[in-house]
């Protein structure tokens, strides 16, 4: 991978990962074979390399919810639902609540 391309910012922190020709300065490269066999290359910064060499977050979370009885991934919901679900308040009920 060199300078120029996209994803030349740290996985974790996305802190911009800096080269010199082909060197990187603030950084390290770093190949993932994931279990499914997918493989993921990503760069880290020196920082986050040093507290965790692990990948972690590489994969999005999926979210799902209930639309009228059904339960669907919000990420396949249109626009003004996804919005809908955004602006929802979660209710917490007190502890002495008893039913």
């Amino acid at each position: 991978m060199e300078a120029g391309t996209k994803n030349n910012f740290c996985h974790d922190c996305e802190k911009e990962i800096i080269f010199e020709g082909e060197e990187i300065k603030n950084g390290v490269y770093l190949s993932y074979e994931l279990s499914n066999g997918e493989k993921i290359n990503v760069f880290k910064c020196n920082d986050c390399f040093t507290k965790n060499k692990s990948l972690t977050n590489f994969q999005p979370c999926e979210v799902y919810s209930r639309v009228v009885g059904y339960i669907r991934p919000v990420q396949q919901w249109h626009k003004g639902k996804r919005q809908e679900y955004v602006e929802r308040k979660e209710f917490i009920a007190p502890e002495d609540y008893c039913c």
